[in-house]
Parts: C-alpha cells; structure tokens; sequence
C-alpha cells in the first residue's frame, strides 16, 4: 500500500550498476529495500534484480543522493556500487520526450538508455551507427544517452554496453526502456 506523500517529500529512483549481473556483486531486493529504508526513505520499491529502486525523501540533489546509497551499501554490503539517482519528474519528461519515436520496431529491437555520473567529452558525432550496423546512439545529452540495438549474430547489446563504457567510462548504467516505463508505473501504485 502507498504510503501518502507529503509536500516535503520528492519521488526518485536510483538505478545501481552491475548487480546481479552473472552472479556477480549478488543483492537480494528485500536486502536493497532495507538499505534504502535505514537511510530514513519512504515508499521504497524495488523492480527486477537489475537493481532499480523508487523511493520519497527530502528534496535533495539526485548525485548527493546517489553518493550517500553508494556509501551506505558499500558498508553494507561490502563492495562499491555505482548508484545513479533522477528524480520521478526528470523520467517522466524523459517518457514524455518519446525519445524513440520513429524507431521501427521488430523482434531484434532493443531501445537502452544510459544514465550518465558526469557531462560526456566532446567528440563523439551523434548520432552515431556502429560499423557494423549493430546499435546506433540516438543522442546524447548532459546526463543521458539513447540507444538503439538491433540484435543479430554480428552484434548486440554487449558490444553497445562495451562501447558505451569505452564512451562515457564506468560510471554509467544502462536500462532498457521497458525497465524505465515499469520505474514510473510502481511509483504510482
């Protein structure tokens, strides 16, 4: 049951880098939930292992945010976590955006988006296709990346993942676009 917001409170998700990812930094989602919960944030949520987490707290800046989690799961759980935090208004201005719009859909279709820790160098064209024809960057901004991948036995999301850190370094972390529209789902129930 949702616990009412008050007018101090603000609806964030944090998006935590590599968990769970082939049995590596293993998390469990009631552990994620308790963290998140001892750090005095209201409505916690999680969604899928991949690490995505709703929350309400006291207006704060989303990096400050993402740097306390980080801290307090490290301690907790004993290795360093990439924790990229946007408020619930910025992803739904991102949906509202239709940043996939055009994109012609089939069942090799895979639409990402990267949220970024700091402003990317200059110097990648954007958009940008892959020589191999396998994903194309869509556009990027301050703080995100769209991404387009179309999956075949050449290439796929692995070689755009690798391309992206090579990119914008490792402090990034990638979610399918699905995963995103799910994020602003829970936090309305």
């Amino acid at each position: 049951m949702k616990t009412k917001r008050d007018d101090k409170q603000t609806a964030y998700a944090a998006f935590l880098r590599g968990i769970n990812n082939l049995g590596q930094k293993p998390v469990k989602m009631a552990e994620l939930k308790k963290a998140f919960e001892s750090l005095g944030f209201k409505n916690v949520k999680t969604l899928l292992a991949s690490g995505n987490v709703v929350f309400d707290s006291p207006n704060s800046s989303p990096s400050v945010l993402g740097k306390t989690i980080g801290e307090k799961l490290k301690k907790k759980l004993g290795h360093e976590i990439v924790v990229l935090v946007r408020t619930i208004g910025k992803l739904q201005r991102l949906a509202e955006m239709n940043p996939f719009k055009g994109i012609k859909m089939t069942p090799q279709t895979r639409l990402y988006v990267t949220f970024l820790s700091e402003k990317p160098k200059d110097g990648l064209k954007i958009p940008y296709l892959s020589p191999d024809k396998s994903f194309k960057l869509l556009r990027a901004t301050e703080s995100v990346v769209y991404s387009v991948v179309t999956l075949s036995q050449n290439g796929g999301t692995t070689d755009l993942m690798g391309f992206l850190e090579k990119q914008f370094g490792r402090k990034i972390t990638t979610r399918n676009w699905n995963t995103i529209e799910k994020v602003l789902e829970i936090n309305k129930s």
